[in-house]
């Protein structure tokens, strides 16, 4: 059974498997975009495996590693083994906290060349817990969000969340019912104004496809569901 799952033109998805974060079991996921020079470039990697490496070199050479925010590094270095050449971004908070690892300059709201003509994208800060950089891939209008939306199925929660733990996913926002961040992010953005841009810009995408991290993807009416998602905003 093939491990990448064909979303568009030129992006696939990489289920992963799962991680603790802070004693949570999170899903983890990867988007694979090809580029227009055929290069690839690879959101949030996950644990790779040979299987997932042999579909990954059917597809191109490796050209780029992206850390979305400082919680989105786990893998990197396993990239760095079979991809010496690539190249690792990131945003400062991820540079910051990788000192071990050697990034390009730091993402921000400005596409670097390399990709700028694929893929857009918008600097989420305001918060002094977590910053991210979202990205729109332009030919399949598609949105990719790291954890500034979770949205977890009642049926992965029943399944990995106990009882307890599920309450307080409802509590943090992070379920299918009302999907978002989580509600600690949230409440840390102490100056909204610069979030409330990359969210308006995110809309000015107008995206189709929704595909975040953590939780089941949007794969139609992708503008209203980050409008919902983003409420919190105001």
């Amino acid at each position: 059974m093939a491990i990448l799952e064909s979303v568009g033109k030129d992006i696939w998805l990489a289920e992963g498997g799962l991680v603790s974060f802070y004693g949570f079991p999170y899903p983890t996921r990867s988007v694979i975009v090809r580029l227009g020079d055929r290069s690839l470039w690879i959101w949030s990697p996950i644990k790779p495996s040979s299987d997932l490496l042999d579909e990954i070199d059917a597809l191109g050479p490796v050209a780029h590693l992206v850390s979305p925010n400082k919680i989105h590094h786990l893998f990197l270095q396993d990239w760095l083994g079979p991809y010496p050449d690539a190249r690792l971004w990131g945003p400062q908070t991820t540079i910051d906290k990788r000192k071990d690892l050697a990034f390009q300059d730091a993402l921000t709201d400005t596409p670097p060349p390399a990709w700028a003509g694929d893929i857009d994208q918008a600097w989420f800060r305001g918060s002094a817990f977590l910053d991210e950089i979202v990205f729109f891939h332009r030919a399949s209008r598609t949105v990719i969000l790291g954890d500034l939306i979770e949205n977890f199925s009642d049926a992965f929660l029943r399944r990995h969340w106990s009882w307890w733990a599920r309450a307080i996913a409802r509590l943090d926002g992070i379920t299918a019912h009302a999907p978002g961040a989580p509600r600690e992010w949230r409440l840390s953005f102490r100056k909204k104004g610069p979030a409330r841009a990359a969210r308006d810009k995110v809309l000015g995408w107008n995206p189709v496809q929704v595909i975040m991290a953590h939780g089941d993807w949007q794969k139609a009416d992708g503008r209203a569901f980050v409008e919902r998602s983003f409420r919190w905003l105001g």
